[in-house]
């Protein structure tokens, strides 16, 4: 570019002065591209924090050094981070949301009278969702699990980055233009102009550590939601017994009414023929009206399950209150295995390990990354054309091409701190996997042991502690029929067949989430 103007003449040592002192006032100033932006803080996952995470990713070196590279003096002074769109890959470190809670137990009615009904025995419903159709529905309709997944294809666009090259920088100039023209009493140039391109070299294979990297991130991303899967089913196993549970204890207070209607009948005959008093029958009235209002509060409990239930499934209210399910609180599976078949089971099977080994995997990646980033890029420049203007002396001008190379010298950076902390970082993630395995062989021994300990519960129950309280209350209840006992023994006797009862109730649905939690422990439907 050639500059004549007189008037630009005049202003030059303005602009020299003002240059001059903006370079004083601003002998700090970075490159006007902030390597430390916003895209390079580390994306959160809402599959909590990813096992493996824990070093350094991505660029480790200085982006904001200039690119340089070329013989000669026209070289661009464009900052190295313009070669990397968004500044650069930055693996997700997972500080967010974590696997969903337990879902609490729904308390049952803590007053009210209960009795077994004539078809004790028979609980299950063939009609309604089974259990199998909740558990697909709560996969494929859940709002959080269908938030969560998404983090998957974010994290496969990840590795699309990760594999992405930097880019070639294309840079022209003029140099050596004169304030007005030279001549021999102003001597100097000659004007040159400049086309060059540099090209980063990645010698040191970076992109695929990072590629390398970004892959194993998304499989320990499957992995994790595999594992919110799993948590997330085992809220269904709880809300499903629940509702079970909230029907079972609905059919007991049934019977327990019409039980109790039958008695308080009894009692107003005989008191028509004089062998019973009015407090006699108000006291069978008082039980009838407990057992009544804890119907209504086992009906109420059984409403608020079914819309606990349905939440979960992402169903519309309106379809909760009339939802029916399959199932039974009834142990009609056969044993499990022995307890070291199990944990092997759990330990080759549950997602959550599976993640943490991944997650070694995906540490020892992020080691090769910041091994890969111990060395800049190399910058190969090719200035394909020179054009030097010798016309002010009255010569032919030329043209040129030039080739250079920029090798950055790893005297003081070489990475070493990020090379040392990926390096804790696979012992630090070993660590943690062995302590999670220890834990998960404990939560398989303690599931297992509780699941052997309701279930002899409930045969003892079912086979002699019941049994017996039925036959007491029988019998009781003849002899005061006959005068034989007063009606203080009858009530007696009912109390302590009701507090049987209550207890098989519980232990019926402790042992059918005992066998529920037993799959969540191993991380395999096990038992239905």
């Amino acid at each position: 570019m050639w500059v004549r103007s007189p008037r630009i003449v005049t202003l030059s040592p303005v602009i020299l002065l003002g240059t001059v002192l903006s370079a004083l006032s601003a002998h700090g100033q970075g490159p006007t591209i902030d390597p430390a932006g916003p895209d390079m803080l580390p994306r959160s996952s809402r599959l909590g924090r990813l096992p493996g995470t824990g070093a350094n990713t991505g660029d480790a070196q200085d982006t904001g050094a200039p690119l340089g590279g070329r013989v000669g003096p026209g070289v661009s002074r464009a900052p190295q981070s313009v070669t990397t769109p968004s500044g650069g890959l930055q693996i997700p470190s997972g500080t967010a949301i974590n696997a969903p809670a337990a879902l609490p137990l729904t308390e049952p009615p803590i007053y009210g009278v209960l009795s077994l009904p004539e078809d004790a025995g028979d609980d299950a419903a063939t009609k309604g969702m089974s259990l199998t159709e909740a558990i697909e529905r709560f996969i494929a309709n859940n709002l959080t699990l269908r938030s969560q997944f998404l983090e998957i294809p974010q994290g496969r666009a990840d590795v699309l980055t990760a594999s992405l090259r930097a880019n070639p920088v294309f840079y022209a100039d003029a140099q050596l233009v004169p304030y007005g023209t030279y001549s021999r009493q102003q001597p100097g140039g000659p004007t040159q102009y400049d086309v060059n391109v540099t090209w980063p070299l990645d010698v040191t294979l970076k992109r695929q550590a990072r590629m390398a990297v970004a892959e194993r991130a998304v499989r320990v991303l499957e992995a994790r939601y595999q594992d919110a899967v799993r948590l997330g089913i085992d809220n269904v196993y709880t809300a499903y017994v629940d509702v079970l549970a909230a029907r079972q204890t609905v059919r007991y207070a049934t019977a327990s009414v019409e039980g109790l209607d039958r008695v308080v009948d009894v009692m107003r005959q005989l008191k028509e023929k004089g062998a019973v008093t009015a407090a006699d029958v108000n006291r069978f009235v008082l039980l009838r009206d407990a057992a009544s209002v804890g119907l209504q509060d086992s009906t109420v409990t059984l409403k608020k399950t079914k819309r606990t239930f349905a939440t979960i499934l992402n169903l519309p209210p309106t379809e909760a209150d009339g939802l029916e399910l399959q199932g039974s609180l009834k142990d009609r599976a056969a044993n499990p295995p022995p307890v070291d078949v199990l944990q092997d089971l759990a330990l080759r099977s549950r997602p959550d390990i599976l993640s943490f080994r991944l997650g070694v995997e995906r540490a020892q990646a992020d080691v090769r990354l910041a091994r890969a980033n111990r060395l800049s890029d190399v910058y190969l420049l090719f200035q394909p054309y020179t054009f030097q203007n010798n016309a002010p002396f009255g010569v032919q001008s030329s043209t040129s091409w030039a080739l250079g190379v920029t090798v950055p010298m790893p005297i003081f950076n070489r990475n070493q701190g990020n090379i040392q902390r990926a390096v804790i970082n696979v012992d630090q993630t070993r660590i943690d996997l062995a302590a999670l395995e220890r834990q998960v062989i404990t939560d398989v021994e303690l599931a297992l042991a509780e699941y052997e300990v309701t279930k002899k519960a409930v045969h003892h129950l079912e086979t002699e502690l019941v049994p017996t309280a039925q036959a007491v209350k029988d019998d009781t209840y003849r002899l005061f029929q006959g005068g034989e006992v007063s009606n203080i023994n009858y009530l007696n006797a009912q109390r302590d067949y009701n507090e049987v009862i209550k207890q098989y109730r519980d232990y019926l649905a402790r042992h059918r989430r005992s066998m529920l939690s037993l799959n969540t422990a191993i991380g395999v439907r096990l038992l239905p």
